[in-house]
């Protein structure tokens, strides 16, 4: 066994890693970017060596920093996590070159896996079923166009080395495919540095159940599957595992499937098969296709951990230091029911763009399992993705597990940071999702419901005045007077609306006047009671802000009495940079005419590119960026002259 692991990555990877090393005895070492210098993997690791800028092409990819960090700190095999460089051949040659072990498959099988096209060609022979398309070499656009006809609408462009839904467009109708196709191309490119294209079948109600594999170059076995049909642009949201509604026959294909899809390429260590299903006759064995194969661990291998009570970690450097299989197919079993739901930094409201934002508060519940790289007094860097943490949750049943993730979202507390925690929650208390009816696009016909903002009820607005005025805690709302209450002033703002509060002590308690009433507040028990009911939800003061957390967490505003209000700008036709981020394209120069919805620029924040249109109809006065500026959130890039 090692003695010393370098551990290529960053965030909750690297110290979910790090655990399992150190429960087995083994010494890590993390390396850092010049963002990621009080990162907690830093904090836990046994040595941490710095490898470069904020940049990933800066630091996290750059394998030959990577490799002089583990020769100089003694380091025997390299774990590279996920994302970053786990899935990059060169790297893996690289590191064997130096002598040192890659703890995850070899980099013909990368290879073998790595792009679509040909890994599709190669599970066709290996007895694997693959969804009908074009997978050959053939890029002219007239060519793909008739593949697409032959294949029948819809279809599917994905890009050949693509990932993450990069490079991915459904077409509908013949009419709409050229424009697609110039899409994906150039997404592909920017992305990935490869244009190509494949085309395929659109299953109409598709599921995305993937298996969990792992081998040891000779055999292999599956560890069951997971669910992971709950998507919002090709992103996962939440996932679980045993996958809703699957038959004894299914799970048995499935699984031999994706053995023999490992076992036909030599595969080493941990890896994911991952299958379309068409879901809209039931889950049948003759309803899978293959989609691709990652050939590293995945985000979502938590819920096949609770299922099966393996720690694949542990498995993966048991297999990297020369061990065969820990454990045989007859010796895997289900146990109960598992969830995981990701939880990001982003703004729902404003079509769930990734946020920044330093973690002035972070809490969660002790019931579930957190996979997290970050804590409290954090900040979300522009520079990664922005996740926050994986909540896992595990029952004897599908219903005891999604109410046990349902009540660990509710009690977890997030300030400084938007986050997508109430659409989360949405989620496990939708109906449809309860009952396991899952695919693909339950998310997209659902969002207005699922992303709608609950009415705020008046227990919430007295929760916050209460702290804002540290009532109970010795603020100022402690005094009384001889004669009559003191009352003091409390302005909130939400959004829009700005709510006038007075807040007074009086003889068992506080009196809260809200609008027309008056409620009355008693602190018990470190708990609040209002009007003799105990109201769900707690409130935290940080700052000009105050939070109440809850099954929908809501944060006010305390704006500041000397502020100055204006409306610069406002109306004025400016195109703001939403976040920091990359501009990487800029399609107007000064004089243009553009209609309302045109695109004016793109920019390239947190591993996504954010298209920016024009919000009416103008002429560009001004273009204040160029393609390559690094701006920061609410830099003006373009000016619309003045209507």
């Amino acid at each position: 066994m090692f003695h010393t692991i370098l551990i290529a990555n960053r965030g909750e990877i690297a110290v979910r890693v790090i655990k399992t090393a150190r429960a087995m005895g083994i010494r890590t070492v993390a390396v850092y970017s010049d963002a990621d210098r009080d990162a907690l993997h830093v904090a836990l690791a046994d040595q941490a060596v710095p490898i470069g800028g904020p940049r990933p092409a800066d630091s996290y990819l750059r394998g030959d920093a990577i490799i002089a960090a583990a020769q100089a700190t003694g380091a025997q095999a390299i774990h590279p996590g996920y994302g970053f460089l786990s899935e990059n051949p060169g790297f893996v040659d690289a590191v064997e070159a130096a002598g040192l072990t890659f703890i995850g498959p070899s980099a013909r099988a990368i290879r073998a896996m790595g792009l679509k096209d040909a890994a599709k060609a190669l599970m066709h022979e290996a007895g694997v079923p693959v969804v009908p398309g074009y997978h050959g070499a053939n890029q002219d656009p007239e060519h793909l166009a008739g593949a697409a006809d032959a294949i029948g609408y819809p279809v599917l462009i994905k890009a050949v080395a693509g990932g993450g839904g990069k490079g991915m467009r459904l077409v509908e109708r013949p009419q709409d495919f050229a424009d697609a196709l110039a899409s994906a191309q150039g997404e592909a490119a920017t992305a990935f540095g490869n244009p190509a294209v494949l085309i395929e079948k659109y299953i109409q109600q598709p599921r995305h159940i993937e298996v969990q594999v792992f081998g040891d170059g000779t055999r292999a076995v599956h560890l069951f599957e997971r669910d992971c049909s709950l998507q919002r642009r090709h992103q996962k949201v939440i996932e679980e595992a045993p996958a809703p509604g699957m038959t004894p026959e299914m799970r048995a294909a499935m699984g031999q499937a994706a053995v023999r899809a490992a076992e036909a390429i030599g595969y080493a260590g941990a890896g994911t098969v991952e299958f379309i299903v068409d879901g809209s006759k039931g889950l049948r064995p003759d309803g899978f296709w293959f989609m691709e194969m990652n050939t590293r661990l995945q985000v979502e291998h938590p819920v096949t951990e609770a299922i099966t009570g393996i720690d694949l970690v542990e498995w993966q450097l048991r297999v990297a230091a020369g061990e065969s299989l820990p454990a045989r197919q007859e010796d895997l079993t289900i146990t109960g029911h598992a969830f995981e739901a990701r939880l990001y930094a982003e703004d729902v409201p404003a079509g769930f763009l990734p946020a920044t934002g330093t973690l002035a508060h972070l809490a969660f519940p002790e019931s579930a399992r957190i996979d997290s790289g970050v804590r409290a007094g954090d900040t979300i860097s522009p520079w990664y993705d922005p996740m926050i943490a994986k909540v896992i949750t595990h029952g004897p049943t599908r219903a005891v597990a999604l109410a046990r993730l349902s009540a660990a979202l509710a009690g977890t507390q997030v300030a400084g940071s938007v986050t997508n925690l109430a659409f989360l929650g949405a989620l496990t208390r939708h109906a449809g999702f309860a009952a396991g009816q899952v695919d693909t696009g339950l998310i997209g016909r659902d969002l207005t419901a699922l992303t709608a903002q609950p009415m705020l009820a008046a227990e919430t607005v007295v929760l916050a005045a209460l702290a804002a005025a540290g009532a109970g805690q010795g603020g100022a709302a402690e005094g009384f007077a001889l004669w009559a209450p003191l009352w003091q002033t409390v302005v909130l703002e939400q959004g829009d609306d700005r709510f006038l509060c007075a807040i007074a002590r009086d003889g068992s308690g506080w009196s809260v006047r809200l609008n027309e009433g008056t409620h009355h507040a008693e602190h018990r028990a470190g708990s609040w009671w209002i009007d003799g009911a105990r109201p769900e939800g707690t409130a935290l003061k940080i700052g000009a802000r105050v939070s109440v957390f809850g099954a929908h967490t809501v944060t006010f505003t305390l704006p500041d009495p000397l502020a100055v209000d204006s409306d610069a700008g406002a109306g004025s036709g400016v195109v703001l940079a939403p976040m920091p981020g990359l501009v990487k394209a800029v399609f107007v120069e000064p004089g243009a005419v553009v209609e309302k919805g045109a695109r004016l620029a793109i920019l390239e924040a947190m591993k996504m590119e954010h298209t920016l249109t024009a919000g009416r109809d103008g002429t560009v006065a001004e273009v204040l960026a160029q393609a390559g500026d690094q701006v920061e959130a609410g830099a003006a890039l373009i000016a619309l002259a003045e209507a």
